[in-house]
């Protein structure tokens, strides 16, 4: 059996510790900032979480692109010609072009690695939903599976990732098109926080609203008490746009409600935050369906 490499893109909002712990290879999507780009890698070597938040919070508008078929040419070209295979799990494809560019660059290259074994699957997934996913996969990776049996693990398991997230500033829905300008003034005055989810379908829908912070926060962990298989067995994680000390409290009152043992806390990145805006939080966890 030849050895594979485990790769997707920074739109999996794992800290750049873990991914090398996972041994992931990620590539980057990139922000666009004031006519400047910004490559998304983990580390924040372009730009850090911190300061991108800083930029939004201050007025900032930034755009965003996928990772193109050159860039998955060039990755999985390095690893196919060390004698690796690769699985390659990428973002949402109803949220980006990331996974059709994998997609195009994988055919492109087995013509020239015909021995080769190239998966590529849509991880219809987001942030550390994405992330989730491949922390487990990594573990099956570990345990022995092969290549296929991987990618086709993830397939079968992906839908079981649950993303749970409320959005504090209706706003970013609105200029990306997610709600109407109605809707977003008058969520605004009345404090409606709307709770979503990212659908079987890989998009983020709206579900339900909530009226004020703290009651969007409970509906988020109302949803583990409903969906969580084994709660207090599982790994969550937890995303936020520049709110860690709610992501805190939040990672604390899971634990003493349903016993989880671990839980991640990390930034939803510049890519998916320039679409959600600040102060937005997510929990992702393994359900009995999404």
């Amino acid at each position: 059996m030849r050895d594979y490499v485990l790769m997707t893109d920074s739109c999996c909002d794992l800290t750049d510790y873990m991914a090398r712990e996972l041994e992931l290879e990620v590539l980057p999507l990139t922000m666009h900032m004031d006519g400047q780009d910004y490559p998304n890698d983990l580390a924040g070597t372009a730009i850090s979480n911190e300061e991108f938040y800083k930029r939004i919070r201050a007025g900032k508008l930034a755009t965003t692109s996928a990772v193109n078929v050159g860039q998955f040419q060039d990755a999985m070209r390095r690893v196919l010609q060390s004698g690796k295979d690769i699985v390659c799990v990428c973002f949402s494809s109803a949220l980006s072009t990331t996974y059709q560019s994998a997609v195009i660059a994988a055919d492109d290259l087995r013509s020239e690695f015909p021995e080769a074994d190239i998966h590529v699957v849509d991880s219809l997934s987001a942030s550390l939903g994405q992330g989730l996913l491949l922390y487990l996969a990594a573990q099956q990776k570990k345990a022995g599976l092969t290549a296929a049996e991987l990618a086709k693990w993830v397939e079968e398991n992906r839908l079981s990732i649950c993303h749970w997230f409320t959005v504090d500033d209706l706003n970013y829905l609105k200029m990306g098109g997610r709600v109407s300008a109605t809707t977003a003034l008058v969520g605004t005055m009345l404090s409606i926080k709307p709770i979503m989810h990212t659908s079987d379908e890989g998009k983020l829908v709206p579900v339900s609203k909530a009226r004020g912070r703290k009651a969007a926060i409970n509906a988020l962990l109302d949803k583990i008490e409903a969906l969580a298989i084994r709660p207090e067995e599982q790994t969550m994680f937890i995303c936020h746009a520049d709110c860690e000390l709610d992501a805190r409290a939040v990672a604390q009152r899971i634990k003493d409600r349903f016993g989880t043992k671990t839980v991640y806390i990390n930034y939803i990145g510049p890519v998916i935050g320039s679409h959600t805006g600040p102060n937005t939080m997510g929990i992702f966890f393994v359900g009995t369906q999404r």
